[in-house]
């Protein structure tokens, strides 16, 4: 059987959830903020480790100013709500991304939230927030070089570079689920999913239960992981 200790999601469809109901593209948002709850509390329950969610990512800039602004509100509106029961459920929260663009009042939320389960030994909740994959791969590349310029590094491979990447405590990702059918990776986790398996699926974010997820991990224990190996079951 597959483990499965690092899920990844790109929560996308809240847009077009909000559109098929005739709802403003906040509601959209708000009520994937209520789907991420419940993920998050049954995912903890399968004994899964890490889960990344895509909350935001560095192109999201390019939305209106409207929903940019609720998009930062949302961390406010999660963790006020929902902080109380990530304790009880001993999920510790992460962040990813590039710190600095954020608005401070969101990111203290974000802080604030990190602090209060920081002792938490459950579920890992990373939000990947004003996050870029490329960037992620530039400022690694950057903070090697600036060690080896100061003598602190000398050796460059795939183990060392993985200490300079936003992941570098978090278990490598086993799967990434799409939501919304879309079959592009948007620029996320780009170094961390070489070997992941992907699974897309047509439901919209906001409607995605555990029975779904039930459904992607059903099928991700089905498939055969070689790393790149051959699978000698094959005729080749």
């Amino acid at each position: 059987m597959n483990t499965l200790n690092h899920l990844a999601i790109i929560m996308d469809g809240n847009g077009r959830w909000a559109k098929l109901n005739r709802l403003p593209r906040t509601a959209g948002h708000y009520k994937g903020v209520e789907v991420l709850r419940s993920i998050t509390i049954y995912a903890n329950s399968l004994g899964i480790k890490c889960l990344t969610v895509y909350a935001f990512s560095t192109e999201n800039w390019k939305r209106s100013e409207d929903e940019v602004n609720y998009i930062m509100s949302l961390p406010k509106i999660f963790f006020a709500s929902y902080i109380k029961e990530l304790m009880e459920n001993n999920v510790r929260v992460m962040i990813i991304g590039d710190r600095d663009r954020i608005p401070a009042e969101t990111m203290k939320v974000i802080d604030d939230a990190i602090d209060t389960t920081k002792n938490n030994t459950g579920l890992i909740l990373n939000f990947a927030f004003n996050y870029g994959g490329r960037d992620e791969i530039v400022q690694a590349a950057k903070a090697f070089a600036m060690d080896y310029a100061q003598g602190i590094r000398n050796d460059l491979n795939e183990e060392t570079f993985k200490e300079y990447l936003y992941t570098r405590d978090l278990p490598e990702v086993d799967l990434l689920i799409r939501t919304g059918s879309e079959m592009r990776v948007s620029n996320f986790l780009l170094y961390q999913i070489a070997y992941s398996e992907f699974i897309v699926t047509d439901t919209l974010w906001p409607d995605f239960s555990n029975d779904e997820l039930d459904r992607c991990i059903e099928e991700y224990q089905k498939r055969k992981r070689n790393f790149g190996g051959r699978d000698e079951t094959k005729n080749h």
